[in-house]
Formats: C-alpha cells, structure tokens, sequence
C-alpha cells in the first residue's frame, strides 16, 4: 500500500515523497483518535482522507510553490516536512506509543497448519492490499479521471488546451498517493506499533522496493514487495554461514581463523540487510528496474 501511493506521485509528478512514510504515521494516528471516540471502521474510512487533505494541502501551499525551482527543491521541501510531522507528532501525542489496538472482530486465529496458526487480522491486511491495488488498477485504466491522469503524465499541455485544470489534477494525484499511505498506517498501527519512529522504520524500505520494482510502475512495485517480503522471511529462518559450508567439505572455523566472524556470519544475521544488496544490484544489472521505464 505504502508503495502503491508512492509510485503513483511520482509516476504522476515525477516528486520522490520523502515524506510519504510520515502520511503513514499520521494515518496511524488519525486512526487511533478516532477509533477512541467512532470504532475501528469508522477510523479505516477517515483516516486516509484526513491523510490525503492534509497531502492536498501540501501540495496546493508547499510543492506548488517549489515546482518551479526543480525537482532538487520538492524533494527539500518533502524530507523537511518529514521532520516537522515527527516534531509535531511528539508534540501531540507523546514520544511513547499509543495504545491502538485490533478491533474484536478480527482477533484471534483465521486457521490453524498444523501448530502454527495465521492470525485474521494478517488475512484482513492482505484483502485490503489487494482490493486496494485492483482499485487503483482499474481506477486509472477504466474511469475517466484515470484517463485523465494518465494524460496529465504525458501531454500536460494537451490537456490543458482541452479545458482541464492540470494542477488540481496533480493535486488530486498527491492527495490520492498520501490518503494510500493513511490508508497503510490505518491498517498497520495496531498490527505493529504506533509511535512517532514508525515512519523511519518503513522509509527507506519504501524506496528500495519502488526503485527494485521501476520508477513509476504500479505492477513493478508489486512485485518487488513481494519478493523483498518472501527474500526476509526465509533469510530469517536460515541458520547457514560459510562456515557451514566449509565444515560440509572437512574444515572447521575456528576463533584462531583469520575472518572468522565473517565466516561464522548466518543469513538471518544479514536478513535486514538483503534488500539494500538487492536494490544495489538491480541498479548495477537493470537501473530502471524489474519492471520500469525510467533509468535514475
């Protein structure tokens, strides 16, 4: 989701949103306050659009206003505004976590494999993603404000001559990217936790798998989730070093052998890191990307 929002300001207004995980946070947030007052589901529906009015408004006061510098200063523009949404989160909220938590309805098991069991809330967070994504697809490929957009991308000036207002086409592009990563930390705030860092826990994984995936394309985002996600998972659980491989052959590490830290480092203790080695790798062999039609 957090992908999905962020691939489509930048496919639309070629803005890399430093900012785009703090939407995230407020969204996190949004949804704890009014989860306290209206429930779970009312906080879902409102949350993203508090996120997406407030990313209208930074687009309408702040991106607009910095477009015709270049693109050097929106992307200034959004990584300040990442550090003043943390300041002011602190500042009304607290530096602890807030206590959002699963609604009833969606505790507990959805079914068991044999002891391990796959909570339902996890099943209700993937169902969201996907009706999400099917949304957005069809969204732009079959309305016509998705045509529009798509047109706004590649012949501005076209549009503009037929009578549409390109910039609160753009507008309405930041809005809709910020109101998907609201949506995201509606979603994910009581999954994980909700506290002022949870921004800069997603930030940068955010922008490895849109680079992975390819600037820019929707279906190249997806995928690259998908693999990064199925990459970590399966890191974690392998316990294997080199020195595994050595011992396989006769020889065994020892303290006394040179770089023996190194040999004895497991794949799960270099699971966090994965993602970053892919990313440097997909820009050495395909700098576009898996699935991209822009080179950085």
């Amino acid at each position: 989701m957090l992908s999905a929002g962020f691939t489509l300001i930048f496919s639309m207004m070629g803005v890399l949103n430093f900012a785009h995980a703090s939407f995230y946070m407020l969204g996190a947030y949004f949804a704890y306050e009014i989860s306290r007052r209206a429930g779970f589901w009312a906080a879902l529906g409102l949350a993203p659009l508090l996120a997406g009015a407030l990313g209208a408004l930074v687009e309408r006061f702040g991106l607009r206003a910095v477009h015709r510098f270049g693109h050097v200063a929106e992307l200034l523009l959004t990584f300040g505004l990442s550090f003043v949404v943390v300041e002011a989160v602190q500042l009304v909220w607290g530096r602890a976590a807030v206590p959002y938590a699963i609604p009833d309805a969606l505790q507990g098991a959805l079914f068991k494999v044999y002891n391990t069991s796959f909570p339902a809330y996890r099943a209700f967070m993937m169902l969201v993603a996907v009706l999400m994504m099917l949304a957005l697809v069809l969204g732009l490929r079959r309305t016509r404000f998705g045509l529009v957009i798509q047109a706004a991308l590649s012949q501005p000036q076209m549009l503009q001559a037929l009578g549409h207002d390109v910039p609160r086409v753009f507008m309405a592009a930041f809005a809709g990217g910020c109101a998907l990563a609201g949506l995201a930390g509606a979603i994910a705030g009581n999954a994980f936790i909700t506290e002022p860092h949870m921004a800069a826990t997603v930030g940068s994984i955010i922008f490895v798998i849109v680079v992975v995936g390819g600037l820019g394309s929707l279906a190249g985002a997806l995928l690259a989730s998908l693999l990064i996600g199925v990459v970590q998972t399966f890191a974690v659980s392998i316990d294997h070093s080199p020195a595994t491989l050595l011992a396989a052959v006769g020889y065994t590490v020892q303290a006394s052998t040179p770089a023996h830290a190194v040999l004895r480092t497991t794949v799960s203790d270099l699971a966090p890191v994965l993602p970053y080695l892919l990313l440097v790798l997909v820009l050495v062999v395909r700098p576009r990307g898996l699935l991209g039609t822009r080179e950085l």
